[in-house]
């Protein structure tokens, strides 16, 4: 198959608005995915502030078509220095190495010093603009990469195909402990998963043809591998060879000095709060513009004022109901995207087997098991009005798990549950939940005491009022949700309840994360039967067999794909694992002075390029 027919059936994104950055990228890519963030931004509502009363009528909305996604004009001087506000309520965990890393905090950490081999256009398709290009074999079922001769480590070694397979085989080592490897590229790599079971001493589908060159032989092509699956982060072998798996994530080179082949270099990590890089003189794509940037940690309650003094050139991301009282700032410009990522609201329906590696879903054994109590719980929820009034429009009530900005996949046909009590109460009446001690909350069908715990993080002011409104929603149909331990929990220790760790907290019943979906459409990694990320711990044959399908040789002709994942979606707005709650458009100011820089993917603008018109700040 070549390039061009192998790009033909990968879809087309159209971008608009901004923000999250993580390569957590999805699962993958982060990312995050981990996702990768929780809710982010603030506002202050009393218990009886109902969010689905009429909006205040003077209330300005806003829409993603608003905005730019790229800085400034002028020239950037010769050198000069930036510091970037990481917004964060939570110090960074500090795991700075790709294969490791899970949250989307320590990936901008990672992108300043390191990068992917592989570089995407504005529909997420690989190209052969990165530092890797590619030849697709369609008769072998293989992709060989050629990396380019200049691309350097920060020590001045090459990087080389054994750096790229090094990664592969730490990846899929019986002792790693991250959260990567779910992805097509790792799926259908022949002989992986015999590696990863210790069965073989090294992964046959790996090729190294000279010190640049390397092929990976696939059981099969997918759709999926040049969109995100075939895992473009090389692992300096030199560095981490004597280490053992199990050590690394620990271990100095990852935590304290570690090592990349971006444009600027570590010269030193404050743990959890700052990071100061040098520039990289022998970057392969040229020499960087500034000579030292400077990463920060900066609270969602003092980033505007950080904004306003110059204590800070550019963020990472701005606090969504921040954005109307900051819009008008005078020393900065406003960027934006349509985010590769939703807010949600899951249910706990069984735990991680970690022996097999996937989910054990527990179904009706479980509190949450009734399909019909997690429907009527998403029916009660207004997020039409959560996205106006909190957000004021930049986020938006999500419908299916396949987001917007997506749009070839994204299927607005199907008829989702939105804002009805009624409809709620009947569900529930119908299912048996009703209250029969008269104490006004509803009892199981078996007549005890239904008492949900919701588990949702403390990322900013706006998450314990957000976090309000969903347990109030739910009290009015009947429902007695609380906080799971009577409080909001830390990014990281959220994410260690929910199952991040494999680990799952037996009081969790239902929590809010939110996602990043990273560039491929491909869902498998969030909700695949064998994806740590799949916090759920949901599974069925149904959906086993669409995302196999979806990522099949039939897959290749876009009709028969958009048609697969349309039934995906339609699979989860019935069976309700997990519902969205928000899309979400984000926005990133940038101080004046900033230029070369652009938030949207595959724009032809590099960081290597970001430069600043003037040795300081402008200031408000």
């Amino acid at each position: 198959m070549s390039k061009s027919l192998f790009g033909k059936f990968l879809f087309v994104l159209m971008l608009a608005f901004v923000l999250l950055i993580a390569a957590c990228n999805s699962d993958e890519g982060g990312e995050d995915s981990s996702d990768n963030d929780g809710d982010d931004t603030e506002q202050n509502e009393s218990d009886d502030d109902d969010s689905d009363s009429d909006s205040d009528s003077d209330q300005e909305l806003y829409s993603i078509d608003d905005f730019e996604s790229y800085t400034g004009e002028g020239d950037a001087i010769d050198g000069g220095s930036l510091t970037f506000g990481l917004v964060s309520q939570s110090p960074f965990e500090g795991t700075l190495n790709w294969q490791f890393y899970s949250g989307n905090p320590d990936s901008q950490v990672l992108s300043w010093f390191d990068e992917s081999l592989l570089q995407y256009d504005e529909n997420y398709n690989v190209t052969n603009e990165g530092a890797a290009s590619y030849e697709v074999n369609e008769e072998d079922s293989s992709i060989t990469f050629t990396i380019e001769d200049d691309v350097k480590w920060h020590d001045g070694e090459e990087v080389t195909a054994e750096d790229w397979a090094y990664s592969y085989e730490v990846i899929m080592h019986p002792d790693y402990d991250g959260v990567r490897g779910s992805s097509a590229g790792f799926a259908y790599l022949e002989g992986a998963q015999e590696y990863k079971a210790g069965e073989a001493d090294s992964i046959s589908g790996i090729e190294i043809e000279g010190e640049k060159t390397i092929t990976f032989n696939y059981t099969e092509l997918t759709p999926s591998l040049l969109t995100g699956g075939v895992w473009g982060y090389p692992m300096a072998k030199h560095v981490f060879e004597d280490i053992p798996v199990e050590d690394m994530a620990s271990s100095p080179e990852v935590r304290e000095e570690p090592i990349g082949f971006g444009p600027y270099k570590v010269e030193n990590v404050v743990p959890g709060e700052s990071v100061t890089y040098s520039k990289f003189e022998d970057y392969w794509r040229g020499e960087p513009n500034l000579d030292e940037v400077t990463l920060k940690v900066v609270s969602p309650s003092n980033v505007a004022n950080a904004l306003e003094t110059g204590d800070v050139d550019l963020v990472d991301s701005f606090p969504a109901d921040q954005v109307v009282d900051n819009i008008d700032m005078p020393n900065v410009q406003w960027l934006g995207m349509t985010d590769l990522a939703y807010t949600y609201i899951g249910f706990k329906l069984g735990d991680w087997n970690a022996d097999e590696g996937e989910v054990n879903y527990k179904g009706d054994e479980m509190k949450m098991g009734d399909k019909k109590l997690r429907k009527a719980m998403w029916y009660a929820v207004d997020n039409e009005t959560v996205g106006e009034r909190f957000y004021n429009g930049l986020r938006w009530n999500g419908t299916t798990l396949i987001p917007p900005s997506h749009p070839a996949w994204h299927d607005d046909s199907i008829e989702t549950p939105t804002y009805d009590e009624d409809k709620a109460n009947e569900l529930l009446d119908d299912a048996g939940y009703k209250d029969t001690n008269d104490d006004g909350y509803r009892e199981t069908p078996d007549g005890e005491e239904l008492v949900i715990n919701f588990a949702s993080m403390d990322s900013s002011d706006l998450s314990e009022p957000l976090a309000n409104y969903y347990i109030q929603a739910w009290d009015k149909v009947g429902l007695n949700v609380q906080k799971l331990d009577g409080r909001l929990h830390e990014f990281n220790s959220f994410y260690d309840k929910v199952g991040q760790t494999g680990e799952d907290d037996p009081n969790v019943d239902v929590f809010m994360g939110a996602w990043s979906v990273g560039y491929d459409v491909d869902p498998s990694g969030l909700y695949g039967r064998d994806a740590l990320f799949n916090f759920t711990r949901w599974a069925n044959e149904e959906n086993d067999e669409l995302l196999a399908e979806g990522l099949s040789e039939e897959a290749f002709d876009t009709e028969y794909r958009q048609d697969v994942y349309s039934q995906w979606q339609e699979l989860m707005v019935e069976e309700v694992p997990v519902f969205p709650t928000l899309y979400r458009a984000m926005m990133v100011p940038a101080n004046e002075r900033v230029v070369n820089y652009d938030i949207s993917v595959g724009s032809g603008v590099y960081l290597y390029e970001l430069g600043v018109t003037q040795e300081e700040p402008v200031v408000e």
